[in-house]
């Protein structure tokens, strides 16, 4: 009798889930299903609850257990879908405002370990030699199989100064390994920008947060104060993404026209598009947009946009392949389930879900060593009784071999602004 009460409590409850789930907009099918109960499923789920509450070695109390079946059935759809609970529901909504505590690593979990999408910016992960690509399989003394991500998310967080020890698996070396990340207060600068030779701008986006957008506008009015450009490297390399708006809002800088990016989903609301508006803050100058493995989601959304509609040149290496809208749905004060309800597509309808977007020019991040030649060689102004150029001396030019050694693919986009504004000045 009590697995049959619970059997039919369970049924009322699923029924009154699924009737907030599938709202008057989605489609007939979907509706006709969401009246269809699995009572066989449900069945078996209230006997295994009922089984754990008999015979589990430990007493496990009902809330315990309905929350991590919750938690399954969320986590069990793909991995960027997850249930919030106080902490991480505070930490979602801290992320996104730019400033949180912890190592300053953005996160997903690949075959049962953290996996680091890129360690962000001027943080504590970053400057440890933390890698995007890393697999992190221990957190301190605690291994993170078994783990959820909420779960190693709060593991990571703690007081300001102490330390944890990563333990590390990285490609290409055989053995795991440590590394120790003082944990800080994580304060997120979305975008700098610099010159890098006179009329040739530098603006990088760390991430993409509610205010990305006007800093990329004061940025840009930045540089053009010094002279006009003449040309600019938009560095998305390593950015996990953020806030869709965002994306949106750096796509509408660089563009006056067209689609930007469209999502697809199972309800109405979810299929939404976003159109550049006339005005661009800077002029056609070319630009080029830096991408590697470390680029996700909204910074894939500004790629594709500026490839498919012919604005900029992409360079670097295959982005990361985050193509999935996750939408957070507040349940309580300090409950939520973020879960994924659309995929985005570019203006020209490529899909970026595992995919990502291919760069026009590939640049591996290679490490730039310049020969050395053991013999002297000889020029024309070294022999002797050679006759004297009769016009203006010219400075020769120099190559900006600090740059290169710094950051060679960055050095490359640098050196074909210079050649596209040669053959087009």
């Amino acid at each position: 009798m009590k697995v049959r009460s619970l059997s039919t409590l369970l049924m009322v409850m699923l029924f009154s889930v699924r009737a907030v789930a599938f709202p008057a907009d989605s489609d007939a099918e979907s509706a006709k299903s969401a009246d269809q109960l699995p009572l066989d499923e449900l069945r078996r789920f209230a006997e295994v609850f009922s089984s754990i509450k008999r015979s589990y070695v430990e007493p496990v109390t009902d809330q315990q257990l309905l929350e991590d079946a919750i938690r399954g059935m969320v986590q069990g759809l793909d991995p960027h879908s997850d249930y919030l609970i106080a902490d991480a529901f505070d930490s979602l909504q801290e992320h996104t405002k730019g400033e949180f505590g912890g190592l300053g690593i953005e996160v997903g979990m690949k075959d049962g370990f953290v996996h680091v999408i890129t360690p962000l910016d001027d943080t504590p992960a970053k400057a440890a030699g933390v890698e995007a690509g890393d697999l992190i399989i221990k957190l301190g003394d605690t291994s993170v199989q078994g783990l959820s991500l909420s779960d190693a998310v709060e593991l990571m967080r703690g007081e300001i100064g102490e330390a944890l020890v990563l333990t590390i698996l990285r490609e290409g070396v055989e053995a795991p390994f440590e590394i120790e990340v003082v944990r800080a207060a994580i304060k997120i600068r979305s975008v700098r920008n610099r010159s890098l030779a006179p009329g040739f701008g530098y603006v990088r986006i760390g991430e993409f947060q509610a205010n990305t957008g006007s800093d990329l506008l004061a940025a840009l009015a930045s540089l053009q104060k010094e002279q006009p450009l003449k040309g600019l490297v938009l560095d998305l390399r390593n950015n996990p993404g953020g806030v869709l708006q965002a994306a949106v809002a750096v796509s509408d800088a660089f563009l006056d026209e067209g689609l930007i990016v469209y999502t697809e989903g199972r309800v109405a609301r979810s299929e939404l598009e976003f159109k550049a508006t006339p005005d661009m803050a800077v002029g056609d100058i070319p630009v080029i947009v830096l991408i590697n493995t470390g680029s996700a989601s909204a910074s894939e959304i500004v790629a594709g946009a500026l490839q498919d509609q012919g604005r900029a040149i992409i360079m670097g290496t295959q982005s990361f392949g985050k193509g999935s809208v996750q939408t957070v749905v507040p349940l309580s004060e300090d409950r939520a389930v973020k879960i994924t309800t659309a995929r985005y597509f570019t203006p020209k309808g490529r899909s970026i879900q595992a995919q990502g977007i291919t760069p026009d020019v590939i640049v591996e991040d290679l490490q730039l060593k310049a020969v050395e030649n053991e013999v002297e060689q000889v020029r024309e102004v070294d022999l002797a009784g050679h006759l004297e150029n009769t016009t203006d001396k010219v400075d020769e030019a120099s190559s900006p071999l600090d740059l290169a050694n710094e950051d060679f693919q960055l050095y490359q986009a640098l050196t074909m602004l210079q050649a596209l504004n040669i053959l087009n000045p």
